[in-house]
């Protein structure tokens, strides 16, 4: 992966429950994960990784991470029938529509797609 200045390089959430979480995002989102013990796994894509998940407290706040999905529905099913909840219902916006959930720790995310 090419490293780009003021480029987001990682991003590391807290989760209560890492088997948990690592069955939502890898059924969801197909994401795969390194291992680093029982504290810490690495969040992998084709490029590399590119977070992390810490077994921590969660607290609610702060920066709203927003994924693209070519099929908004689907990932919407996909999401509810994982173990995510939909907290704000998709909507329009110009150039798409998005919804917002919270995984099974409670990480707020949102999901936004072109149609």
């Amino acid at each position: 992966m090419k490293l780009t200045h003021h480029r987001i390089d990682y991003i590391e959430f807290t989760v209560s429950d890492m088997a948990a979480t690592k069955a939502f995002y890898g059924s969801v989102f197909g994401w795969t994960f390194n291992d680093y013990g029982p504290g810490y796994v690495g969040i992998r894509d084709g490029d590399g990784e590119l977070g992390g998940f810490a077994l921590g407290e969660v607290t609610p706040g702060g920066p709203l991470i927003v994924l693209f999905s070519d099929n908004l529905d689907a990932t919407e099913k996909s999401i509810a029938d994982n173990g995510g909840t939909i907290v704000k219902a998709a909507f329009e916006f110009p150039g798409g529509r998005r919804f917002e959930f919270t995984d099974p720790s409670g990480n707020r995310l949102a999901v936004w797609s072109t149609s």
